[in-house]
């Protein structure tokens, strides 16, 4: 009797939907202030959420010939495995595991509890209110990947109705700048090293609120015709994100000025309080909450299929690679994503690392552009059918990889210190590679 695989059950809006979930999270919600203020003016701030979006939308471009070449499991972790080395791909397979996924996963559930303490006054700890939402998510996506995707759905139908009600809010205002500090002008924005340094800066939050269209990959064994609908609902959900993010930013420039928005730390809640008053605050708490917690639930649900494969290489702990007869889920990868994101929500030490994400995350997407080539070779030799390629590839290609470089340089110079951090955590993950492969059994066969 065979054994249980993944089932290929999701459909083109369920990637859109899973592709649009990755990317909105709590950012949107509080890092237009941040962008302004490293900006330092309307022009540039809506400028570095323009560029944001065009790196992302490259980087989905990328990221569908990636997909329709290799509809596996694991997504980036099968790419970087076919077209350099299984140890790379289990560096990033660490990195996601031990940096990346988790303590994004953390800090997300410990935003979520902040916003769901304040709205429900629920009488426990932000740490374990943080770990039993893990906990409850963990059991929605191990019942099954429709309960996961169904659950998904709700959350982005949600967080897309808390954005639209901001931008509606902004527009509805009739002064424009109504709710900016008192005396605040653009020279009492932050001092910047000068506006090259400043966009660069600014970049790097961007990018921080851009990331996560690629986690939609690593569901490549679950999706119907992943050749084609998953190219698709790549694109299609970063174009939808770039639209929403952008609506966002205009509406708060109209209503706060770049000045009143670089000093406002929360400014979506200051435009929903001058429109709607405290009324519009809370409405906003919940829109933030029910967003959060959306990023969460599409995080459960994609990242353990990272670790299934890896497993299925021989290359992790081989239960790992077990899927559930009944739900044709990996139940355990889930569960280990869901126990690893709980325990450094409750012990809250994760934080001082958090920034060492962003340039961890863009040297794997460099690195993962960089397999389009390796990719595109092999196929040709092994005379593959062909796919839909990246559009005036190689310079899109070559862009959206030089981007990536530029983004890691930009975060390490903000914060050499976590960002080494993360850099020893990535390199930390080749003794182990050498050591797993030497001494561990073999793994099941990939499917």
């Amino acid at each position: 009797m065979a054994a249980p695989a993944l089932a290929r059950r999701l459909g083109l809006l369920d990637v859109t939907l899973i592709v649009m979930g990755g990317i909105i999270g709590s950012g949107i919600f509080v890092n237009p202030s941040v962008v302004a203020a490293r900006a330092g003016s309307a022009a540039g701030a809506l400028g570095a959420w323009a560029l944001g979006g065009a790196i992302a939308l490259a980087g989905a471009f990328v990221y569908a010939e990636l997909g329709a070449r290799r509809p596996e499991a694991g997504g980036q972790y099968a790419y970087l495995r076919e077209a350099f080395h299984p140890g790379l791909a289990f560096a990033y397979a660490w990195a996601l595991l031990l940096l990346i996924q988790t303590g994004g996963m953390a800090a997300s559930a410990m935003t979520f509890a902040r916003y769901a303490r304040e709205l429900g006054h629920v009488p426990l700890s932000e740490g374990l209110l943080s770990a039993l939402v893990l906990a409850l998510l963990t059991l929605v996506n191990a019942l099954g990947v429709r309960a996961g995707a169904g659950t998904q759905h709700v959350l982005m139908v949600l967080k897309i109705a808390a954005i639209l009600t901001i931008v509606v809010a902004g527009l509805a205002l009739v002064m424009p700048h109504a709710a900016a500090a008192p005396g605040l002008s653009p020279s009492t924005l932050p001092p910047s090293s000068g506006p090259a340094a400043g966009f660069g800066a600014a970049m790097v939050p961007v990018l921080f609120a851009y990331g996560g269209w690629q986690t939609a990959a690593f569901l490549g064994g679950e999706v119907k015709d992943a050749a084609h609908t998953l190219p698709r609902g790549m694109v299609l959900g970063v174009v939808g994100v770039v639209l929403l993010y952008l609506a966002v930013n205009v509406a708060c420039l109209r209503v706060l000025g770049v000045a009143g928005l670089a000093a406002t730390p929360a400014p979506a809640a200051a435009l929903m309080r001058a429109a709607f008053g405290e009324t519009g605050a809370r409405v906003l708490a919940f829109g933030v909450a029910a967003s959060t917690l959306g990023f969460l639930s599409q995080a459960m649900l994609t990242a353990p299929r990272v670790y299934y494969a890896m497993a299925a290489d021989g290359l992790f702990f081989r239960g790992i690679a077990r899927v559930n007869e009944r739900t044709h889920v990996p139940v355990r990868a889930v569960v280990l994503q869901g126990v690893a994101a709980a325990l450094v929500a409750l012990t809250g030490e994760y934080g001082h690392i958090l920034d060492a994400v962003v340039s961890a995350d863009w040297i794997f997407f460099g690195l993962s552009a960089a397999c389009v080539f390796g990719l595109r070779r092999a196929d040709l030799a092994a005379a593959r059918p062909a796919v839909a390629g990246v559009p005036f590839h190689p310079f899109t290609t070559l862009a959206f990889i030089a981007a990536s470089a530029w983004i890691v340089v930009q975060s390490l110079a903000h914060d050499p210190k976590n960002g080494a951090i993360g850099l020893l955590l990535m390199l930390a993950a080749w003794p182990v590679f050498l050591l797993w492969r030497r001494f561990a059994p073999p793994g099941p066969s990939r499917p």
